[in-house]
């Protein structure tokens, strides 16, 4: 069996990580002992054994809501964020200003948060990019903005708060604008489980999460959006990128 919650899981919250694992499997009353840290999602996404994963709004609207099932949504506090909620902040660097032309980096074409948002916050201001970059994650995103590599780009807001949090934020970036709120990350299982009891487990752990572990982690709840709810955001044209 599989479990992944690997979406913000940067190297110092790892062990947070770890230990909300241990509380749902507990709760759950079984499960893989570790939780699984791969390179390449797809397989985990898409894996018969999958007890636990998460994945973005996107890829689940768009590819995975026949072929696996919906758990919930874990609720991160963000602020002016419905629970569940999530949204991007626009960024570049300290001084400049958007306009069309500019080169966005995006951390994955499947991203709402990376993709989906900025895109259509560029597309409602008639600002098209010039060109578009994939980097592999928005830690290296950034560094893209601060380096001069990229203008632009679309951050998830728990993400940033995180980085900044730890540290890793490269410094010479400001927030520009944060995008309306839209579905947050939500966690999912194989077609052949049922999603209900393993709901309920992470409901019970992280009520019981105490504060050492839930602070660093941002999260405060867990949601039911329903697959509908999913379904009813669009799903933006695919961009086409350079390979950073």
């Amino acid at each position: 069996m599989i479990a992944y919650l690997g979406f913000y899981d940067m190297a110092p919250v790892q062990h947070a990580n770890d230990h909300l694992w241990s509380e749902i499997r507990r709760e759950l009353g079984h499960g893989p002992e570790t939780l699984s840290r791969p390179d390449d999602l797809w397989p985990v996404w898409r894996a018969l054994d999958l007890l636990l994963g998460q994945t973005c709004s996107l890829p689940f609207r768009a590819y995975l809501h026949d072929r696996v099932n919906l758990v919930g949504t874990p609720d991160f506090g963000l602020p002016d964020c419905p629970p569940g909620y999530y949204r991007s902040a626009i960024v570049m660097r300290r001084g400049e200003t958007p306009r069309a032309g500019l080169r966005l980096a995006i951390n994955d074409p499947d991203s709402q948060s990376g993709w989906g948002a900025p895109h259509r916050w560029l597309t409602e201001r008639d600002m098209p990019p010039a060109s578009i970059t994939a980097t592999g994650g928005h830690a290296k995103t950034v560094h893209a903005l601060a380096d001069g590599r990229a203008d632009i780009a679309g951050i998830d807001l728990l993400s940033w708060t995180m980085l900044s949090e730890l540290e890793l934020l490269p410094t010479g970036l400001q927030i520009i604008e944060l995008t309306p709120p839209t579905l947050g990350t939500p966690y999912i299982t194989a077609r052949s489980n049922d999603p209900a009891p393993i709901a309920d487990a992470i409901t019970r752990a992280i009520a019981g999460l105490p504060d050492r572990i839930a602070r660093p982690l941002h999260i405060t709840g867990f949601v039911q959006h329903g697959v509908a709810a999913y379904l009813a955001e669009p799903i933006p044209a695919a961009p086409a990128v350079i390979a950073a």
